[in-house]
């Protein structure tokens, strides 16, 4: 599968902002399948680690079918690919909000978490169910436009980890380390943050409204 010379500065960049969160979740599972020692801050994922596995491997899967799922010349020239992909970009990302609600309500909380974060992680996992399952349902309807709209958003959201690697890093490099407060405002930027440029695509993208044909056009016609 080729892609055109204008799909790469897209490709590049949503495949370098997943590579911090991938690589966080392969040393993970190489924890949790090696038998390193367990710490007081890990042992909630050695106590269960099949929620906390489901979710890393979707959401890797659901960061690569993504780049290339909004790669417009790329998805132009792989209609086929593209829908068969996306199917299993909307079992990923569904998987990832599931698991990510269901660790946030059944884990410990971590020292460096607080009450804000996990109100934070509640809202925006809510929010990436609900926008894949609105564009899944209007795909089914051949809502096209809405389809890519939502789909758009919960991506977004899906790689807020990325963004967040970005500023939690920038910030220890600049300030120190985070306190729960800032940890939290933080995190929840990188949602916000990824959710606005979305949304800025999204009406970007929307078609100019149809301008009305003169009645002396269309009698001439």
């Amino acid at each position: 599968m080729t892609t055109r010379r204008r799909d790469w500065p897209l490709l590049t960049g949503l495949i370098l902002l997943s590579v911090v969160p991938a690589f966080g979740g392969a040393l993970r599972v190489a924890q949790l399948s090696g038998g390193a020692e367990v710490t007081p801050e890990d042992e909630r994922f050695f106590a269960a680690p099949v929620p906390v596995l489901l979710h890393i491997f979707a959401a890797v899967a659901f960061c690569a079918l993504g780049a290339l799922q909004f790669a417009p010349e790329f998805r132009k020239r792989h209609r086929v690919w593209h829908r068969r992909a996306g199917r299993a970009l909307v079992l990923c990302g569904l998987a990832v909000a599931v698991t990510a609600l269901w660790m946030n309500t059944f884990y410990p909380l971590p020292p460096s978490d607080g009450p804000l974060l996990m109100a934070l992680r509640y809202l925006f996992a809510s929010a990436m169910f609900g926008s894949i399952a609105a564009g899944f349902l209007a795909i089914r309807q051949h809502r096209i436009r809405h389809h890519r709209a939502w789909m758009m958003r919960g991506y977004a959201i899906g790689q807020g980890a990325g963004t967040q690697a970005v500023l939690l890093s920038t910030w220890m490099l600049a300030v120190g380390p985070t306190t729960q407060l800032s940890r939290a405002v933080l995190m929840g930027a990188s949602w916000t943050l990824n959710l606005a440029i979305a949304e800025w695509l999204v009406r970007r993208r929307r078609p100019a409204p149809a301008v009305p044909v003169p009645a002396t056009i269309l009698a001439e016609a």
